[in-house]
């Protein structure tokens, strides 16, 4: 791909560097903010550095944040005594999207996993395990990827959360893994079309 300007050029090699852009995208997005007025421009360029300067990461949960503690935790209306543990922010938000779970959030910030050399030493299990021991939380809901490397983190961090917690029962549960709803059983894996029958519920009445 050839250029007339290297400032264009320069423009696009960064913004293909995101991830899911490649270069003819990334020319098109180069070329839209061209056409756009200097205060386009200005503002997302602002936005970008203010981001990178000015975001922080919940002290309590580890998600994303513009203070110390981020606005769910601080949220007196959420339910103090229910801890969602999850792999990252994104996490967060997909369940947000549900408007089915009113608790509080654990960020992990990965799982663990040797093949990227990734142990447990390098996610937040440590304060999580303080935060369970400190407060008065009565569940926690482990809501990772069902993958092998989501599973080995689960059992570690259940193990951790039995041999620290003394005193109350603590409840520990995972979310429910199946068949997905509008899904045919023949296009099923066996893996999750196992679990959906060993997970099975009680029919309505």
């Amino acid at each position: 791909m050839h250029f007339s300007s290297k400032l264009i050029e320069n423009a696009v090699n960064e913004v293909a560097k995101l991830p899911g852009i490649g270069r003819k995208t990334a020319l098109r997005l180069v070329l839209h903010l061209l056409k756009e007025d200097n205060g386009t421009t200005t503002d997302l360029t602002e936005a970008l550095t203010r981001l990178r300067q000015d975001i922080t990461y919940c002290r309590q949960c580890h998600n994303i944040s513009d203070h110390e503690i981020c606005a769910i935790c601080a949220n007196p209306r959420r339910d103090q005594h229910t801890v969602c543990v999850i792999e990252d922010m994104r996490d967060v938000m997909a369940i947000e999207n549900t408007s089915q779970y009113h608790g509080l959030y654990h960020v992990l910030g990965g799982v663990i996993s040797p093949m990227e050399g990734v142990g447990p030493n390098d996610l937040h299990v440590a304060s999580l395990v303080r935060r369970v021991t400190e407060h008065d939380v009565r569940e926690v809901i482990l809501a990772l990827s069902p993958t092998m490397e989501g599973d080995t983190t689960a059992y570690y961090v259940t193990k951790k959360l039995r041999e620290a917690r003394t005193g109350n029962p603590l409840r520990i549960s995972t979310i429910a893994r199946g068949v997905p709803i509008g899904g045919n059983l023949e296009y099923a894996d066996e893996i999750t079309l196992g679990r959906s029958i060993l997970a099975r519920t009680n029919a309505s009445e």
